[in-house]
């Protein structure tokens, strides 16, 4: 079971926020969003990618504008084309909104992230230690920036 309030604490919820989680699997991250919108009457909206069906090669989709967070969890490591990834994430995104990463240690170089992430206009790249075995790098969409809104 990993301890995850390291990692609530970087959510302030508003009411009526989206949030989006990429994912694997629904697992203790889902269960820690779904109860942060839950409290402001939010909205928690997950893809799941598996080997069978998406092969780490397709697209997600999701209303433009439309998130406050997104969560790429377990995913982008394997896809096979992490731009579009990040690209997908920015058009969901609300103007000064987040995009977070996680993987298990290990299998994201951190410093080429961070400049795929600046060259798709992501501003403020970070890596955070927040979960026991995953490294975390969260960036910010900010308004008026680059590719604009």
């Amino acid at each position: 079971m990993l301890n995850l309030d390291k990692f609530r604490s970087l959510f302030t919820p508003l009411p009526g926020n989206h949030y989006l989680q990429v994912s694997t699997c629904r697992d203790e991250i889902t269960e820690v969003l779904e109860e942060l919108m839950d409290k402001v009457d939010g909205e928690l909206n997950l893809v799941l990618y598996n080997d069978e069906n998406l092969k780490f090669n397709q697209p997600f989709r999701a209303v433009p504008r439309d998130h406050d967070n997104v969560i790429l969890k377990d995913v982008f490591a394997k896809h096979e084309n992490q731009e579009m990834l990040i690209k997908l994430s920015y058009l969901t995104l609300a103007n000064t909104a987040n995009i977070i990463i996680i993987e298990k240690k290990g299998l994201l170089n951190i410093e080429e992230l961070k400049i795929k992430l600046e060259l798709a206009e992501f501003r403020s790249a970070n890596e955070i230690e927040m979960i026991d075995g995953y490294d975390l790098v969260i960036a910010k969409k900010m308004h008026m920036w680059g590719a604009g809104l």
